[in-house]
């Protein structure tokens, strides 16, 4: 199994164990710490972020030309764009649909997701994948395990913020892959002299590099 795969899997089961905190349950309906998204919607959409690899897996492997991820990240349109667009409106809509059945039963689903991924993706073969939201392109396994991994821990700090939890500590392995992979969106999106001076002078640092 390649070192992303067994990484994620760990992210995996540490969001799994988050959805299962009480304090999820407790602030259900609750706004989240992101804007127009309940702790409901978030729980979702990070929820979604374990079952979209079965998905993607169960699926033919697509015929569009395979890009690299930082090519995926440079083409998607959602990066920094408005709350309303139709796209993030069907994020928020989707996430809440995904945990309609309340937190008990997306914490179980996700729960055995995990656990069936445990047994699929170590021997799952080298493919491309593809989401159907894409433009003509796809990416390989292991680069799209490593963009959900992103979302995993990204959102994982979401929900704990949201319901008054510490943020999950993950592999320090996991965390360099997906602050790596920031770097070069924010990169991409402010430019060196930002970045480096976010990053190395606080005089002259840019009010923000966000990458998202």
């Amino acid at each position: 199994m390649t070192q992303v795969r067994e990484l994620y899997l760990s992210v995996a089961d540490t969001a799994a164990k988050l959805l299962a905190a009480p304090e999820v349950a407790d602030d259900w309906h609750q706004p989240s710490a992101l804007a127009k998204l309940s702790v409901q919607g978030l729980a979702g959409h990070l929820a979604g972020q374990v079952f979209f690899i079965p998905t993607v897996l169960a699926e033919p492997v697509p015929t569009e030309p395979a890009i690299s991820i930082h090519e995926y990240y440079a083409r998607v349109s959602w990066i920094g764009s408005d709350l309303d667009t139709p796209f993030n409106q069907a994020i928020r809509s989707g996430g809440e649909e995904e945990a309609a059945d309340g937190p008990a039963a997306l914490a179980a689903r996700v729960a055995a997701c995990v656990e069936e991924l445990r047994g699929i993706l170590p021997t799952a073969p080298d493919r491309l994948v593809r989401r159907p939201t894409w433009g003509s392109w796809s990416i390989g396994l292991d680069d799209f395990i490593a963009s959900r991994m992103l979302e995993l821990t990204i959102h994982s700090d979401d929900l704990a913020h949201s319901v008054g939890l510490p943020t999950p500590e993950f592999p320090a392995p996991a965390v360099e892959t997906v602050v790596d992979l920031l770097s070069r969106i924010a990169l991409s999106r402010h430019g060196a002299t930002n970045v480096l001076r976010a990053l190395s002078r606080s005089e002259r640092a840019p009010a923000s590099i966000s990458a998202l």
